[in-house]
């Protein structure tokens, strides 16, 4: 069989209805199918090739590490160069109340370990979140996703959890003294890109301080440069408890990472012993990996051009059937009038050699979050093939 009839036959499908573009190669901002054709990445699978496609430090970063060791021992144990060094300049670019980092795997165990972490320090049980707020979807992630759609078929999930509404601050009343951790995204992002008022992070920082509760910033897809800075939370001057990262941090490969105090971190290593294991997070490689990217994206300029792209974008995306363009920095979605049409685009795109998807909780925005690396030209280039699409799409309706 081939590896499409493989991919069909043996793997493990997510959806009725894959993609099923053959990725041959990548490199740059562009994927390469098994015809030799190429495709302008807008997404960066989803938010974690930030600097394009085989970086030549990261390569270097990687071969370098395997010529050392690859794994050794299950993580926290050795004291192993790679992630240490990792966890130290993770550190220097936060504040000083985030100076101990748990890596792990991914983003959705990163919040496994956060629901943990707020449960062990407070020692208080319950748990908010955002409506249409995505945090992963293992057992417990999957407890934060206010859609039933998509938790109906698994439950019963994880008790204890309650909802607010993202940028309502008349919401925040049902934060009480009985919570143990508010999960937010800083720019939501299977919602649509829907960035964060800076009124309402305030006031939701306010409330959580007042009861006692931790405030959680998930910075799993908008962290790493994507808004203009490192982290998006540092455009509003607010420091959360516990930070959350994954996705492009391990620049390209996976990680995942909790970043809150040294004190709090502790509580994880006594009563019980062991209080979070993971044999893989951490991995050696990896963090060699993503201490490469996270050098990378430092001394280049990359995070200070993305507010001029940012205005590139949204000036050359000008249609009748765009009704809304969401979000900051480069993570933008464009709002379009439905799932089908949507698709449609999409799909038109796609033959015209531009990868783009929708949302999980907004399904008629087109999805836009390229590298970081993406220029000028192919800006142009992506957008002239959008609005083209949405000509085809809606020629009949406009």
């Amino acid at each position: 069989m081939n590896n499409r009839q493989l991919f069909l036959s043996h793997q493990a499908q997510t959806t009725l209805f894959p993609m099923l573009l053959e990725i041959a190669r990548a490199e740059g901002n562009y994927l390469i199918d098994v015809n030799g054709k190429s495709y302008l990445d807008l997404i960066s699978g989803i938010s974690v090739s930030h600097l394009g496609h085989g970086n030549e430090k990261v390569k270097e970063a990687i071969i370098g590490q395997l010529n050392l060791h690859q794994h050794v021992m299950v993580y926290g144990e050795f004291v192993q160069g790679a992630q240490s060094q990792l966890a130290g300049a993770i550190c220097d670019l936060l504040p000083k109340a985030l100076d101990a980092v748990y890596l792990l795997n991914s983003g959705a165990e990163a919040t496994d370990l956060a629901m943990k972490l707020a449960k062990r320090v407070t020692g208080k049980t319950r748990i908010i979140a955002c409506e249409n707020a995505y945090h992963g979807s293992s057992h417990a992630a999957l407890s934060l996703n206010s859609d039933e759609y998509y938790k109906q078929a698994f439950r019963p999930l994880l008790p204890g959890i309650s909802f607010i509404r993202f940028n309502d601050i008349s919401s925040l009343s049902i934060i009480d003294e009985n919570t143990a951790a508010v999960f937010t995204e800083v720019v939501q992002g299977e919602a649509g890109y829907i960035a964060a008022d800076k009124a309402f992070l305030e006031a939701l920082r306010a409330r959580c301080s007042e009861v006692g509760a931790l405030l959680v910033f998930d910075e799993i897809q908008s962290g790493m440069g994507k808004t203009g800075k490192m982290f998006a939370f540092e455009h509003y001057g607010i420091v959360p408890d516990i930070l959350l990262l994954g996705k492009a941090l391990g620049a390209g490969m996976p990680i995942g990472a909790v970043v809150s105090s040294q004190e709090r971190m502790l509580s994880l290593a006594d009563n019980p012993i062991l209080g979070h294991i993971t044999t893989f997070g951490g991995h050696p490689v990896v963090a060699a990996a993503a201490l490469a990217g996270l050098q990378e994206l430092l001394q280049g300029n990359w995070m200070e051009l993305v507010e001029k792209k940012e205005a590139l974008f949204r000036s050359l995306l000008a249609h009748p059937a765009i009704k809304q363009i969401s979000g900051k920095g480069l993570l933008l979605a464009i709002a379009l009038d439905s799932f089908e049409n949507n698709l449609a685009v999409i799909k038109s795109c796609m033959e015209a050699g531009i990868i783009s998807d929708w949302f999980l909780f907004a399904n008629n925005r087109i999805r836009i979050a390229p590298p970081l690396t993406i220029t000028e030209e192919e800006i142009k280039q992506a957008c002239f093939i959008i609005v083209r699409a949405l000509n085809q799409v809606y020629a009949s309706a406009l």
